[in-house]
């Protein structure tokens, strides 16, 4: 059947502008990291995109590594473009990265210029795009000048492969370098994307931290694994299941969900329950959360594996009003809980 998008969509998704750019984004943003690789079932992954522009969200993120296989995201993000939504493409914010390994030999991973700019090719061809609107260095290379990374970066906004330049899991050092040398080039560094959440909150450290960097700048930022890997859920509290992250060691691992973090869990669901929210929906709601100077996270950028996980995460913008006893209830459990696997680069 031929896709329609639903007429409102726009109605109830508030929109966010990045930084002091142009570019809005919705409150709730899709990743395709999980679950639209080829073992997932390609009418679920049909009926979790449908459902998500449905109800305002515009914004797909993808990376050149996102599977399983490594690539399989795009090309079946590309297969869903051109059945469903080649004639909204203007109205869609489709972001992909490169950093992380893809091929082998010395130009397959990191930041070189030759790696940077063949990978965005490579990814523009599986989706069957002319340009994505942001294209980020996945992570910093330790070994690569940051010029030449952020060089590319440019090179691929001037080449009309990518509208927008973004970073991801940058510390606030590298990210106001990487902000300076964008700037002299003329193209400016339009967004951040770090690990961020109630149990991972690396991103507050520091003086200046990573949201003063980002908005001395004029960067936006939107924050991956709110839910923590799965944490912030209801799902680990009564034991490990058998498919789930922890099971596989996917990005998460049975000796990382000890008693004392669980117990930080279950503390975050009763405050939970007293919103009139499930777990989920506070810890994507707090991501959001206003601050003096207003929220600094542009985006929170959910997975989803069904369409009913992606409806409940969505209504998640139906309260984001935090008392000031709620945050302080909340801080008491949701501290640092050694969970950030990208910690190495960041």
């Amino acid at each position: 059947m031929t896709y329609s998008a639903a007429e409102n969509r726009y109605d109830s998704m508030p929109y966010r502008r990045v930084g002091r750019s142009g570019l809005k984004l919705p409150a709730i943003s899709l990743g395709l990291w999980h679950n639209f690789g080829d073992d997932k079932r390609f009418e679920e992954q049909r009926d979790i995109l449908r459902g998500a522009f449905d109800l305002g969200v515009n914004h797909f993120d993808l990376a050149n590594n996102y599977g399983p296989p490594d690539g399989s995201a795009e090309t079946n993000f590309g297969r869903h473009l051109r059945d469903d939504f080649k004639p909204y493409r203007d109205e869609l914010v489709i972001s992909t990265k490169a950093g992380y390994y893809m091929w082998p030999g010395p130009y397959g991973e990191w930041g070189s210029r030759k790696y940077l700019i063949s990978s965005l090719d490579q990814s523009l061809q599986r989706m069957g795009l002319d340009y994505v609107d942001i294209f980020y260095s996945h992570r910093p290379d330790p070994d690569t000048p940051l010029e030449e990374t952020m060089g590319a970066l440019d090179y691929a906004v001037r080449s009309g492969k990518a509208l927008y330049a973004g970073i991801s899991s940058y510390t606030p050092e590298q990210t106001l370098e990487a902000a300076r040398i964008l700037k002299e080039l003329g193209t400016p560094l339009l967004i951040h994307q770090p690990s961020y959440s109630m149990l991972n909150r690396w991103t507050e450290d520091g003086s200046p931290n990573l949201y003063e960097v980002l908005d001395q700048v004029g960067a936006g930022s939107i924050a991956f694994s709110p839910l923590a890997q799965g944490m912030l859920t209801d799902r680990y509290l009564h034991g490990i299941p058998a498919d789930s992250r922890a099971a596989k060691a996917r990005f998460l691992s049975e000796d990382s969900i000890t008693e004392e973090k669980l117990d930080r869990v279950r503390g975050l669901r009763k405050i939970a329950e007293g919103r009139g929210q499930s777990l989920a929906q506070m810890a994507i709601a707090w991501i959001l959360r206003d601050q003096p100077k207003g929220s600094p996270v542009t985006s929170a950028l959910i997975g989803a594996s069904s369409v009913r996980q992606l409806e409940d995460s969505l209504s998640a913008i139906d309260n984001l009003g935090f008392s000031a006893d709620e945050l302080n209830a909340i801080d008491e459990f949701a501290v640092e809980s050694d969970i950030n696997l990208w910690k190495q680069n960041a």
